[in-house]
Order: structure tokens, then C-alpha cells, then sequence
């Protein structure tokens, strides 16, 4: 028997529905902006964004270039020999190694000093694991360490603090710089995070059993200085992204002027020979944009170049082809 919309209101135990509530929010009638892109606002909106990204282009690109670097090479010039993973894997061999950099502009202080490697995969998945946060941080979980194999724990079962592969392979070469033949001091404080020494590494956490397994992987620390102080560590264990990076590792508080001398004694521990890896010492001043990158500034000048020329084009056509907006006589059936 069929039954009709009026019996249904009389009947008890109507059919459910899925039909949901309404309100404008799942019929999507809230308010909204419906601009219409005539020829003036696209034109307008156009010259507007070139107008600010030129300028901001000019600036960026200005401030790069005041930023004086020099980058030296030195992993292969500091081997003599050319079995070179058997020279620096050799403890008994002397590393230490002097390169001479002539400042070509005055260097501003703070200059900072950086390390850069280029070959190493830091972002390798199994590598970026390889490390214990919580151990890193709480003094009660000094045991966690099954993130950390193969360095977890050393022979007799002992945890190792910090443990993992990104701790075991700490950066290990040493840089003495000498201005004009005087010794000059690299400030190693404030290189870290603020937020990486008070949120990762805990204040009451001392390095244990580090590095006294048979395969030594890089520099050692100080069993006596909490991880919360040991910047070179922390900086280190802010993995880089890409192959090619380059980590502080100190400031010269002191200005440098052009034509000097800058001679740096290297003692070249790191190996970088086993991968097929590079090493480079950089000393670079910063502007309020950062170091030496000028694809900021080309990006933005590429970018406002481009919206100009589309605002004058269209411009150009706007005021040639000129047509009445929604006129209908346009429309392909009317004419």
C-alpha cells in the first residue's frame, strides 16, 4: 500500500534518514568573496606585486653581496700520500695541515668560521635514527637506547651517552687562525640553538662510554661537561637536509682587514675519504639577510620582472583590444 507524505506525519516510527542537519556551513552558504577579475584589477594586481618584489629583490641581492666568504678546500691538499684513508685512519700519522687565505675586502666582525662537508648523507633515514632523544634529554632514560645500534651499548652491556651514529660520527678537525701571524681567538659560545640547548640536551646529562669502542668514529667530549654545554655536539646533531651542508663552528670577534694574511692550522682528524667526501673551511661575514645567497634576490627580481612585464602586456591589449565587461554580444552564439 502506498502511503502518502500526510499519512507519513501521522505515523509513529517514521523511516530513518542520513540526511544531515542543515545549516550553512554543510550547504555551503556562509558568506564569501566572489571578486570578479576585471582587466583593471588583474593589471593593477600585477604591477603591485613587481612593484614590491623588485625592490625587495634589489635589496636582498645588494645585501648578499656585501657578505665577504672565502671558502678553502683542504682534505686533499692536507694528505700527502695517496693511500689517503690509510693515512688518516693511521693515529700515529701527523695531520696537522696550514692553508693561507688572503682577505680580498674588510671583513666586519662577528666573522663566522664554518666547517662545510660536501658527500655526506646526514638525512639518510637509518642514520637520522640512529639516536636517542629521551636519553638525550631525561637523565632516567640514559638506558633507551635501541634506536641507537650498532652504538648503544658497548662490549660489557654498558649504555653509551650519547649513543647512535649521529653522535659516534661528531665532526673532529680543529682550525687555529692566525691574523697577519698573530693568534687569533674563535669564539666557540652561543653556536647552538637557545631552544636546542634548553629543550634537547639535558643540564644534568654527562657523556658515558663515549667513543671507547674498537671503531672510533670521530671527536671525543669531556665526561665532565654537561651535554647541555657541549655546543659542538649540539650543532652537530641538527641534521642537515641536503649532502652538501655547512655546520659553525665558531665567531672571530674581531675585524679583518682587506689584503691581510689569514693563516689556519688544521689538525685534519675527519674522515671524509672512506665516502668519497670533501671538506672545506669557510669564513663568511652575515648581513641582515643571513650569509652569502644570492637566489633570494634573483628569485624575487624574476618574479617582479615577470608580473611587470604581464601587467604592460596586458595593459597593452587592454588599451588596444578594449571591450565593455560582461556585454553579451561577446558570447561565440551572439555574434
Amino acid at each position: 500500500m502506498q502511503m502518502y507524505p500526510l499519512e507519513m506525519e501521522g505515523n509513529s516510527n517514521p523511516k530513518t534518514t542520513n540526511k544531515p542537519k542543515y545549516s550553512k556551513f554543510t550547504q555551503q552558504e556562509l558568506p564569501a568573496c566572489k571578486p570578479l577579475l576585471t582587466p583593471e584589477i588583474v593589471i593593477a594586481a600585477f604591477a603591485l606585486i613587481g612593484a614590491l618584489f623588485v625592490p625587495i629583490g634589489l635589496a636582498s641581492l645588494h645585501a648578499s653581496r656585501q657578505v665577504v666568504e672565502l671558502v678553502h678546500r683542504y682534505d686533499a691538499s692536507c694528505v700527502p700520500v695517496d693511500d689517503k684513508v690509510g693515512f688518516i685512519q693511521n693515529s700515529r700519522t701527523d695531520k696537522t695541515c696550514t692553508v693561507t687565505m688572503t682577505v680580498p675586502k674588510y671583513m666586519k666582525s662577528p666573522i663566522h668560521v664554518y666547517y662545510l662537508i660536501d658527500g655526506f648523507y646526514q638525512n639518510h633515514r637509518r642514520y637520522v635514527r640512529s639516536r636517542s632523544d629521551k636519553q638525550l634529554r631525561y637523565k632516567s632514560a640514559a638506558h633507551l637506547t635501541s634506536d641507537c645500534v650498532p652504538e648503544g651499548e658497548t662490549a660489557d652491556h654498558a649504555p653509551i651517552v650519547p649513543c647512535g651514529l649521529v653522535a659516534w660520527s661528531l665532526f673532529n678537525d680543529t682550525y687555529t687562525v692566525r691574523v697577519n701571524g698573530v693568534v687569533t681567538q674563535v669564539n666557540k659560545k652561543d653556536i647552538a640553538w637557545k631552544s636546542d640547548k634548553n629543550n634537547k640536551f639535558g643540564k644534568n646529562i654527562y657523556p658515558s662510554n663515549f667513543q671507547k669502542g674498537r671503531l672510533i668514529g670521530g671527536a671525543t667530549l669531556n665526561e665532565s661537561i654537561p651535554l647541555s654545554e657541549q655546543e659542538d655536539l649540539i650543532v652537530w646533531m641538527r641534521t642537515a637536509a641536503l649532502p652538501t651542508f655547512r655546520k659553525l663552528y665558531g665567531r672571530i670577534e674581531k675585524d679583518i682587514n682587506a689584503n691581510d694574511n689569514v693563516t689556519v692550522v688544521i689538525q685534519n682528524n675527519y674522515n671524509t675519504y672512506s665516502f668519497g667526501g670533501s671538506k672545506a673551511l669557510v669564513l663568511s661575514t652575515a648581513s641582515w639577510i643571513g650569509g652569502k645567497n644570492n637566489f633570494i634576490g634573483m628569485a624575487y627580481l624574476t618574479i617582479g620582472g615577470l608580473c611587470l612585464s604581464l601587467a604592460m602586456g596586458f595593459l597593452v591589449l587592454y588599451m588596444v583590444k578594449r571591450r565593455n565587461f560582461a556585454d553579451p554580444s561577446n558570447l561565440s552564439w551572439n555574434r
